[in-house]
């Protein structure tokens, strides 16, 4: 197929990759539920695992559904090539033990993903692969953070759950000079808000559960990178560890990602509107927001993101008690954890997507007892902040 001219990411989003003309005519792309491939010949099964001639060999090494996928990611986040996983964590795990051998240590921004900070220890524990935490807010402090040892840097920003945002050009700058990786998970923003690799990172990664999909109903990871760097995760981590996608699921984030551009928008333009609520509610303290203009970070968001994103984290008077007691008023909005769906949905970190996480660890990442993540979903904006409204109302009642 001829390489495909570089258009706008609203088109690019809908038709990068595919050629009907290929596939009889269908709009939609094939679904190749197929878990091997036969071969013509002995000598060609031989040759294809030799390397020697391209061609599908077997569903946990390559599939032309998942690869359809794999390309369409690695154009919109603007990289060379893209890998499928079957979770968010089997993307992150492939590519930290790829990263890493014994004896390596991991720099990760101060606040990560509960079971992101599971892993890290699990792999302190049993391979001797240390990490630590920065909040990464200056030079000196990324400077004095980084060890001999040091093989890469793992960011997540907006950070899960407290909305802090690192200057990811800074952070990439300064790990150039030292030969260290910069891998970001970029699931909060979606390439459609932030493209990392732009600003000089190595490694993008996505929980596509969340926005790329966009409904609430696949599982699944991606990671974008150089050619070579996804050439030797998908030789190693990915194809023997087996955390791959199947080709149903990549069917579906094929499908959610024709309207990505779209849903972030309105995400984008409701969580704005629940922003400024919040804001004025006499029961909320304080309330955490990539778009907040007086914020001291908001020149970096508007450096390296197209708006403020669809989440939202807030903390109420009180403790977890308070905080529980808006959750159980809630009737539209549904106590979940995941984000990025249609629906509203709203969690309590500390005892939820963090529990895993000591309490000392939370402490210093700021995840409060009373801190709720909302994750502002389709509704109608009126009808979101009505049934907030009540449930926080609930607390002085």
């Amino acid at each position: 197929m001829e390489k495909q001219k570089k258009q706008q990411f609203e088109t690019e989003v809908i038709h990068h990759g595919y050629d009907s003309s290929i596939y009889q005519g269908s709009l939609a792309p094939p679904i190749f539920q197929t878990s091997t491939f036969s071969f013509q010949t002995a000598q060609q099964g031989e040759k294809r695992f030799a390397g020697e001639e391209e061609g599908y060999i077997y569903s946990r090494l390559g599939n032309p559904t998942v690869k359809m996928l794999e390309d369409r990611i690695a154009a919109l986040e603007n990289g060379d090539a893209g890998l499928a996983f079957g979770s968010g964590m089997a993307a992150v795990s492939a590519v930290l033990i790829a990263l890493s051998k014994s004896h390596d240590h991991i720099l990760c921004s101060q606040g990560i993903y509960g079971c992101t900070f599971g892993l890290l220890q699990l792999m302190k524990e049993k391979y001797e692969i240390s990490h630590s935490f920065s909040t990464m807010q200056t030079e000196d402090e990324i400077r004095k953070a980084i060890r001999p040892e040091t093989t890469c840097i793992y960011i997540e920003t907006p950070i899960n759950p407290t909305m802090a945002i690192i200057d990811l050009e800074m952070v990439s700058s300064i790990a150039k000079e030292h030969n260290i990786k910069v891998v970001v998970d970029n699931t909060f923003c979606s390439p459609y808000l932030q493209k990392p690799l732009n600003i000089g990172c190595d490694i993008v990664i996505h929980s596509a559960t969340k926005y790329i999909g966009g409904h609430g109903d696949v599982i699944a990871g991606l990671i974008v990178g150089n050619k070579e760097t996804m050439k030797e995760i998908a030789m190693t981590t990915l194809k023997d560890i087996g955390g791959v996608m199947s080709p149903f699921d990549a069917w579906l984030l094929i499908r959610g990602l024709k309207t990505l551009h779209v849903r972030m928008d309105r995400h984008c333009d409701n969580a704005m509107y629940m922003f400024e609520q919040l804001k004025s509610h006499p029961v909320v303290e304080k309330v955490f927001y990539p778009g907040d203009k007086d914020s001291s970070t908001y020149p970096i968001v508007e450096k390296q993101m197209k708006s403020g994103g669809g989440l939202i984290s807030f903390t109420v008077k009180g403790g977890k008690e308070e905080a529980q007691k808006v959750l159980n008023e809630l009737k539209l909005i549904k106590i979940a954890v995941s984000l990025g769906d249609a629906e509203t949905l709203i969690q309590h970190p500390a005892t939820m997507t963090h529990a895993v996480v000591p309490k000392e660890n939370r402490d210093q990442m700021g995840i409060t007892e009373s801190l709720l993540r909302l994750s502002v979903g389709l509704e109608g904006k009126e009808d979101i902040w009505s049934d907030l409204k009540q449930a926080l109302d609930a607390i002085n009642s």
